[in-house]
């Protein structure tokens, strides 16, 4: 197997392989990740900066016979990282450098380097970017194995399709613990591990303690070119609708102008893809929103953003309560704080589902989702944002992510504070998601509409039959026809299932 290649300084050198002990003051704070229903309460925790400390840390886990798990953002909705059986909790959120590996030819990312960190040194150092997510707080690590996307993706790809190569710590069937280095070389005896990695999700294959970036196909040393230049303006537009003038007409023809805008309009290399959108309905206390954003120095930017407004309020009846443009720097919006992530350091106790679309939602899904939405409080929500574009140029079995022909992802979300709440709220989204799926199983069965469930916004639900009723197995639904190739990957890089959680990858039978 590869050897460890130091590329960068770590960015904490000084910082040693720190052990957390329960009774230490330190390790309360260490447990909380994101999502608040969920607070493991393994034997330590251990901070780690380094590939070597990882190594050494899974050593001894193994070792020991304790489970082990790796955190980097801590962005999980579900208890990948946090159930009950977690013994050895690695947090990886100090791994965070972002730096030109020239070897490479390469930009090297940490997986605890947040979005927003990624954007800033990008910029800064070289005017480039990724095609990632909103939230800037979420950690590369989980982002990119689970194949992030964001509001360049219609235009760029998926974050996915820029990855070199990875590094990833990895217990053999002897229990030897080593790091490995893996490409996108089809020559590379490894290549298969990296292909896992594009998509295939976080916590299945191993420990990810480095990413190298670049673009396919560019053949430059200089690194300004080896990723997309980053935009200098953003041009963001919104309509919003209170629910007090809402009608379940005006709610329909709204959220179905939203669906055949994104199928008229999805075209790799249409003009069109350069903009990203979102419808959002919060329910009955909040809104309806549409939003949209583009790059302000392409040609035609506002003109572009215009004729999306205008095509969504085309024949609503009903007149937006606030309406308009506005640019602002991209770099200032892009790695704002906190931006995008749900809920507050309060009100974090959450649970998501997800689904692809391939065209805008059916008449009685719509039906379904205003019935939901008019008669419920602020949640559950429902946000649908743009894909498709430049993601669908590459083959479903080029990547772990085989969703390449969809045009819209979906968000069933529910946000609140109180463990009280946790069976009536999750219950409610239970219900709402069920009913919007109803003609397939309650689940988004790949088929003219749907395209399945999205890895990064993991639901539990989807592998419990009374809530998948489908017949369709969740991984299916994650990755069709690309899971037996991931179990592959699983029995040769963990072979003895120390990585595991509950959507994990199974081992070849």
């Amino acid at each position: 197997m590869t050897v460890v290649e130091p590329v960068a300084e770590p960015a904490n050198p000084a910082l040693p392989a720190t052990v957390v002990l329960p009774d230490d003051p330190r390790y309360p704070s260490l447990l909380r990740g994101m999502n608040h229903r969920f607070t493991p309460r393994p034997d330590y925790v251990q901070v780690v900066t380094t590939s070597e400390q990882v190594v050494a840390a899974v050593t001894e886990a193994v070792r020991s016979g304790r489970r082990v798990t790796a955190r980097s953002g801590g962005h999980c909705f579900e208890d990948f990282t946090a159930s009950k059986d977690v013994q050895v909790l690695l947090d990886l959120s100090e791994m965070n450098a972002v730096a030109f590996d020239a070897r490479r030819r390469a930009f090297m990312i940490e997986p605890g380097a947040t979005l927003g960190h990624v954007y800033r040194t990008l910029f800064k150092g070289w005017g480039v970017t990724v095609p990632a997510g909103e939230c800037t707080e979420v950690g590369f690590g989980g982002h990119m194995a689970g194949g992030g996307y964001g509001p360049l993706s219609r235009r760029y790809g998926a974050i996915v399709d820029y990855l070199h190569a990875v590094e990833v710590v990895v217990a053999g069937a002897d229990g030897k613990v080593e790091a490995v280095v893996a490409t996108d070389d089809p020559a590379d005896p490894h290549h298969d591990l990296w292909w896992a990695h594009t998509g295939g999700g976080g916590g299945n294959f191993g420990v990810v303690t480095r990413y190298w970036l670049r673009s396919p196909g560019v053949t430059s040393a200089d690194p300004a070119d080896l990723l997309p230049r980053a935009p200098g303006r953003w041009r963001a537009g919104h309509l919003m609708w209170s629910w007090e003038s809402m009608t379940e007409q005006a709610f329909a023809t709204i959220l179905r102008n939203f669906g055949t805008w994104y199928e008229r309009n999805s075209a790799p290399g249409a003009p069109e893809t350069g903009l990203f959108g979102f419808f959002e309905g919060l329910g009955k206390t909040g809104h309806v929103m549409v939003g949209g954003s583009i790059d302000d120095d392409l040609p035609g930017a506002e003109s572009l953003m215009t004729a999306y407004l205008e095509a969504i309020t085309d024949g609503v009846g009903v007149e937006p309560a606030h309406a308009g443009q506005q640019t602002q720097p991209w770099l200032y919006g892009a790695s704002y704080p906190g931006h995008g992530d749900p809920g507050n350091e309060f009100t974090r106790r959450l649970k998501i589902k997800a689904g692809y679309l391939r065209k805008g939602y059916t008449d009685a899904q719509i039906a379904t989702i205003y019935r939901y939405l008019s008669t419920q409080d602020y949640v559950p929500a429902l946000i649908v944002v743009g894909y498709g574009g430049q993601v669908n140029t590459v083959a479903p079995d080029a990547t772990a992510v085989a969703q390449r022909d969809s045009v819209l992802k979906a968000v069933y979300l529910s946000v609140w504070g109180s463990e009280a709440e946790d069976d009536a709220q999750i219950g409610r989204l239970r219900d709402f998601y069920r009913d919007v799926y109803a003609d397939t199983g309650g689940v988004p069965v790949p088929g003219e509409v749907s395209d399945g469930s999205y890895i990064n916004y993991p639901d539990a639900d989807l592998a419990d039959p009374e809530w998948n009723t489908s017949g369709v197995p969740w991984h299916t639904l994650y990755y069709k026809d690309n899971y037996p190739r991931l179990r592959r990957v699983k029995g040769r890089y963990d072979p003895l299932g120390i990585f595991r959680h509950a959507l994990s990858v199974e081992p070849p039978a």
